[in-house]
């Protein structure tokens, strides 16, 4: 097991060590799982499937709320909003 130390910007950026992120590729999505006080990260590509379709799918649906709830939105018929939705 590799351990190291870092800190967390005033923007909430993390840095992975070096040695820890050598077989990560740049771009690679991350997923950030919190359990009380622990806190995992877990390359996106690794998941299921199954599991990171559903991922995706909620983190496009909450871009999608704040931009509703921010009233950057555009109104669509249904068979618009089905076919966007297909693409998801």
């Amino acid at each position: 097991m590799d351990v190291a130390i870092t800190k967390m910007s005033s923007k909430g950026q993390v840095v992975i060590p070096a040695s820890m992120r050598a077989d990560l590729p740049e771009g690679e999505k991350l997923l950030i799982i919190r359990d009380g006080e622990r806190i995992i990260l877990k390359p996106l590509a690794e998941i299921e499937p199954a599991v990171r379709e559903d991922i995706i799918f909620a983190e496009k649906t909450e871009q999608a709320l704040g931009e509703y709830s921010r009233g950057a939105y555009t109104k669509k018929n249904a068979d618009a909003f089905i076919d966007e939705m297909k693409t998801w």
